[in-house]
């Protein structure tokens, strides 16, 4: 069986080594011993490490990933059928983070023009400090983008 050391896995992956190892522990991917206790990478694991950072990219965590890999049967590498179901299920959360962030695309500007960068303050946003009732953090930069 082709197999790769962790060094040469990691360059072919674009990760560093260390991500490897945390992948591992997390058993997002796997890898084989030598005698000399030396990671072994099979060259479809590549393939699990691109879903990966995939997945990461469009903004689902770790725990996500995770569980979307752990639907695989017997914990094969995600084929195109594989990610065309998952990247499905994940449609709505995606199109939600898409409206946070053009919301913030959108009002950041704003906010920052006015001159005093603390919604706290802002007389135009939050006169009376209304935010507080929505609860801690930025409100108005966050939150409105994914309820709207």
């Amino acid at each position: 069986m082709d197999t790769l050391p962790i060094g040469e896995f990691a360059f072919r992956a674009g990760v560093a080594p260390s991500a490897l190892r945390y992948y591992e522990n997390r058993g997002l991917i796997r890898a084989a011993r030598t005698t000399g206790n030396q990671r072994r990478y099979e060259r479809s694991e590549l393939r699990r490490v691109a879903f990966i950072r995939v997945a990461q990219q469009v903004g689902l965590s770790l725990d996500e990933i995770t569980a979307a890999l752990a639907e695989l049967p017997e914990s094969r590498t995600p084929t195109k059928a594989d990610w065309a179901k998952l990247s499905k299920s994940w449609h709505e959360r995606l199109t939600d983070q898409i409206k946070m962030l053009e919301g913030l695309r959108d009002d950041l500007t704003g906010c920052i023009g006015c001159g005093c960068l603390s919604l706290k303050r802002c007389s135009l946003y939050n006169a009376g400090d209304k935010a507080a009732e929505r609860g801690s953090g930025a409100n108005f930069l966050i939150k409105q983008a994914v309820a709207s």
